[in-house]
């Protein structure tokens, strides 16, 4: 059974702690990126090299595009970067797969580069220059861009930091020489050229591993909902006494208490207020700035809550699943079963259920004494555990019946699909209403298995009663986990 670096390239957990990198799932992404603002904020030359590195880039195609017409090869060249999908970090729901930078991104950054980062080198509000001003810029450009193009320009350190580790920890059999291509940028030839690196291979591919001090969840540290959300204290930072009133009459103007329908004055809706807050950076382009010279300001919080966050992602995704896997192995049949039939799919969730609602499994979907909240955790930490064995599982999103969390094969057209909800999920009625008809039209319909989690007496109830309004009470292919913390035995090992 193995979910994780360590577990493949059997390496001691410990080393890889000391070393400072992540113990990755080679099995599923991870809900994790690196943030260019670790780098830039960082004390370590390397990373403050390695920022300036990414801004040395940035430049490059801003006087390229301001340069005039640049043909399609090159715009694919310079700007159209695959998802570094070896490092396994991300948002791809199923393995590591992702769609990276294609050409749309490329135009639409291409086109507004001038205007982006037109005082780049040259700030005179800010202390330096952020890759993250074209999320706060350019609609349309997230985390995973920001995450993708980062992790692309600095792919020659990650593959210089994993082979200096697999060197001293690894086997020679373990590791491949790989050629890597886009390992550094030639600004003589400008063009990208390749490097070959000693690096682990598993699964007819190299792997990577990456620093946990530049990783971060949820949002990087510079990003455009909280320039919306926290717009208010923009103003504050402004020296011209002359502009900041200016940008605090623009926006409370749009802000006039409205009438409600009865003609009562109501305030303004949060919706209504972060309108406001775009219509204002609109006119006063100049506030981004200021907002990138707070966050700057702020730096060391932005390193703390990284921190925190990538211990509690570490927690929950590998030492809570190592141990519901370890529960499973020693006390059930889980892992003796290939799993990758109908039958033994249902024999498993069977299993995963009794630890859970008997043995003291549920702790695993606790974190600090609160269940999780989001679905796609759930989701993730049940791949981990479905897929740490040898079952021959495939990972092929929507088969015409559906998205699901992932696909048991037994041929190119009998398959077992399973998906992982929370009962607390808003669409849940939508979605098994969506399901039952789509199945209705399958010939294989029986073979899909939704298993729903519950952590409360309300979260139980909602879901009975919808499975009741939706004739779906005795389907045997829709299991209920009871997840809840207040009934289960105090002397549980899980």
């Amino acid at each position: 059974m193995a979910s994780f670096f360590t577990d493949f390239f059997n390496v001691d957990e410990d080393a890889l702690e000391k070393y400072g990198a992540f113990n990755v799932s080679l099995i599923t992404d991870l809900p994790l990126f690196i943030d260019p603002f670790l780098l830039f904020n960082s004390k370590k030359p390397e990373y403050q090299a390695l920022h300036d590195g990414i801004i040395e880039y940035l430049i490059f195609l801003r006087d390229k595009a301001n340069a005039g017409h640049i043909d399609e090869g090159l715009l694919r060249n310079w700007y159209c970067f695959p998802e570094v999908k070896q490092n396994w970090f991300g948002f791809s729901k199923f393995m590591n797969g992702g769609s990276g930078l294609g050409i749309d991104f490329a135009r639409a950054l291409h086109a507004n580069l001038h205007k982006i980062f037109s005082d780049f080198g040259e700030e005179r509000i800010t202390h330096g220059s952020h890759l993250e001003k074209v999320c706060l810029i350019q609609r349309g450009v997230g985390r995973d861009n920001i995450s993708d193009f980062t992790t692309n320009l600095i792919k020659s350190f990650l593959c210089e930091y994993t082979q200096t580790f697999s060197k001293a920890h690894l086997q020679p059999k373990q590791m491949r020489r790989v050629a890597i291509r886009g390992a550094f940028f030639n600004y003589e030839t400008e063009s990208w050229e390749t490097q070959a690196y000693d690096l682990p291979w598993h699964g007819g591919d190299f792997v990577l591993l990456t620093p946990k001090d530049l990783l971060t969840r949820d949002e990087t540290w510079i990003n455009r909902g909280d320039l919306i959300r926290h717009f208010e204290s923009i103003p504050q930072a402004i020296p011209d006494e002359q502009l900041r009133s200016q940008v605090s009459n623009h926006f409370w103007r749009q802000l006039t208490p409205k009438k409600g329908k009865r003609g009562e004055r109501r305030e303004p809706t949060q919706a209504e207020r972060d309108q406001a807050a775009a219509n204002t950076l609109l006119e006063f382009p100049a506030l981004i700035d200021y907002f990138i010279k707070l966050k700057e300001q702020r730096g060391d919080q932005a390193e703390s809550i990284s921190t925190e966050k990538v211990k509690a992602s570490q927690h929950l995704f590998v030492a809570q699943i190592q141990a519901l896997q370890h529960v499973l192995q020693r006390d059930t049949e889980f892992y003796k079963s290939s799993g990758n039939t109908y039958e033994e799919a249902h024999a498993r969730v069977a299993y995963l259920k009794d630890i859970i609602e008997n043995k003291g499994g549920h702790r695993v979907f606790y974190q600090g004494g609160q269940p999780i909240e989001r679905e796609a955790d759930l989701q993730v930490m049940c791949r981990l555990v479905w897929f740490g064995s040898p079952s021959s599982v495939t990972t092929e999103a929507n088969d015409g019946r559906g998205p699901a969390d992932f696909k048991i094969s037994r041929g190119a057209k009998d398959n077992t699909i399973i998906e992982m909800k929370l009962a607390k999920n808003s669409s849940l009625k939508r979605n098994l209403e969506n399901q039952v008809e789509i199945y209705k039209k399958a010939s294989d319909a029986k073979d899909g298995i939704k298993v729903i989690m519950y952590f409360t007496l309300a979260e139980l109830y909602r879901v009975k009663k919808i499975l009741k309004e939706l004739d779906l009470t005795a389907d045997p292919d829709i299991i209920l986990i009871d997840a809840r913390g207040d009934n289960k035995p105090s002397g549980s090992k899980a």
